[in-house]
């Protein structure tokens, strides 16, 4: 896959267009036993919270298969984008001025985080939010447009803990809720690895309920949105 990274490498920065239809296809939320399947937990740091004028600077993420973390399938990289302003949120995430002048060149690291992901379904805590600015974010640098499949590790909890009290929605509460250590909080790859650590006590529920599939887990949210909707009204 390199040698695949290392044309589209050389077409964009040629200014042509990149050929995706050998990039990896995203997977569907499909009858695949969620034992087997390879997930991808997530997260970014960006320079704000608005989507349409902030930008993505670090991303940290960690695959789960076989119901397990494996440690040594992970992906962490700063971007190299020393054009920003962080000042207004340096002191959240740590990343400074000098972490931005060496960090990794924004088009390679996309391209080999879309080879690392190889199209797995994706997984974040509040995910709404890491997809649109990662979606913005590959669109404007790549040109890529594919859509991905996303679940949301916010939802997952509450979904198969409907009678836990975190003592709210963040994802402190639920990892203090688990006993579960942050190393450092609003670093992307602590976050990514601390929500896949709670992503594998939903996935252990799910499996004891009888939600065994990546449609079943799909379908199982998507119920469990539909009916805080209802509540609403």
């Amino acid at each position: 896959m390199l040698d695949v990274i290392r044309e589209w490498l050389e077409r964009r920065r040629a200014g042509q267009a990149i050929d995706w239809q050998h990039a990896p296809t995203p997977k569907l939320a499909d009858d695949r036993p969620l034992s087997n399947a390879r997930l991808v937990v997530l997260d970014l740091e960006t320079t704000g919270l608005n989507a349409g004028r902030d930008e993505v600077i670090a991303i940290g993420a960690v695959a789960i298969q076989g119901e397990q973390i494996h440690l040594d399938d992970q992906f962490d990289l700063v971007l190299r984008r020393p054009e920003l302003d962080i000042r207004e949120t340096v002191l959240i995430h740590g990343i400074g001025p000098e972490a931005l002048t060496h960090g990794h060149e924004t088009e390679d690291a996309l391209l080999r985080l879309l080879d690392w992901m190889n199209g797995d379904p994706i997984l974040a805590y509040h995910a709404a939010f890491d997809k649109k600015f990662l979606e913005k974010t590959l669109k404007q640098q790549l040109g890529y447009t594919r859509s991905h499949t996303w679940l949301d590790v916010a939802e997952l909890l509450p979904a198969f803990f409907p009678d836990a009290s975190p003592g709210g929605h963040g994802l402190d509460h639920w990892a203090d809720h688990f006993g579960l250590d942050i190393s450092a909080r609003h670093n992307a790859a602590a976050d990514a690895l601390v929500t896949a650590e709670l992503t594998l006590a939903a996935l252990n529920k799910a499996h004891k309920t009888g939600v065994n599939t990546l449609k079943a887990l799909h379908d199982k949210l998507r119920y469990q949105r539909q009916l805080k909707n209802m509540k609403r009204m």
